[in-house]
């Protein structure tokens, strides 16, 4: 195949192409791993003597990045990049007394992955108002919630998105419903189970969802039908599954 429909065919440019191919030729895989664009020499980078000093005050006084620039003569943004740069947690993630971590990043540490397509997926649901032709209340300029009648004095209403979700394969299969009720649930998971199949994936372990009562109560049969063993997150915890539930 031509440089050209690869190109056009992944959406990047002729050059870029070229370049992976060229780089695949002189070292096979490896040579298209993402590489550091890095400089090989930084003259301006902070001497890794300071850095420790830097990281050691920060251990043993647990200042701050304007209490460590006073001590050491480097600006506050330097010595911030400093603790970065070295996984050095924020003071406000720390415990006052002992300086251990106590409050939990961003990115969660309550990280899993399934060993195979079909061991786990997960279902849910987005209710989403329905905006009318020619734009919403931003358009026309004022408030109006999305159940008040429109100028043409029919309501609006929502769209109720229904998406199932592979977790080792992120293969996902959507569906826009008009409503949330349990036989629509029920339904909605029969054709995404097909759908799974046409793709590959015959059989469906474990289904996770939250708590709603159309989820808890009316899956059940689809669910048996299929050897499907469902399992719900932790109530007001949307993020962080149970360990029961994924272990």
């Amino acid at each position: 195949m031509e440089t050209a429909h690869i190109a056009a065919a992944m959406g990047v440019s002729r050059k870029c192409v070229k370049t992976c191919i060229d780089r695949y030729a002189a070292k096979g895989e490896p040579g298209l791993h993402d590489r550091s664009s890095r400089p090989r020499i930084c003259p301006r980078h902070t001497a890794d003597e300071l850095e420790q000093k830097i990281i050691a005050l920060r251990k043993r006084e647990r200042g701050g990045p304007d209490w460590i620039s006073a001590q050491t003569g480097v600006p506050a943004r330097t010595v911030s990049r400093v603790l970065a740069r070295n996984g050095i947690p924020h003071l406000a993630a720390l415990d006052t007394i002992s300086g251990e971590v106590i409050r939990a990043s961003k990115a969660t540490a309550h990280r899993y992955e399934r060993q195979h397509p079909g061991e786990l997926v997960h279902m849910d649901v987005k209710k989403l108002g329905r905006i009318p032709d020619g734009g919403g209340s931003r358009a026309e300029g004022q408030t109006r919630p999305n159940h008040q009648a429109a100028p043409t004095g029919r309501r609006i209403g929502d769209d109720y998105v229904h998406s199932l979700v592979d977790d080792f394969s992120r293969l996902a299969y959507s569906e826009i419903l008009p409503d949330e009720k349990g036989t629509t649930c029920a339904a909605f998971l029969e054709r995404a189970i097909a759908y799974f199949a046409a793709l590959g994936i015959g059989r469906i372990e474990r289904l996770m969802t939250d708590n709603a009562w159309a989820c808890r109560y009316s899956l059940g049969d689809v669910c048996a039908g299929h050897g499907i063993r469902q399992n719900f997150i932790r109530p007001h915890c949307p993020v962080a599954p149970s360990s029961g539930a994924v272990g």
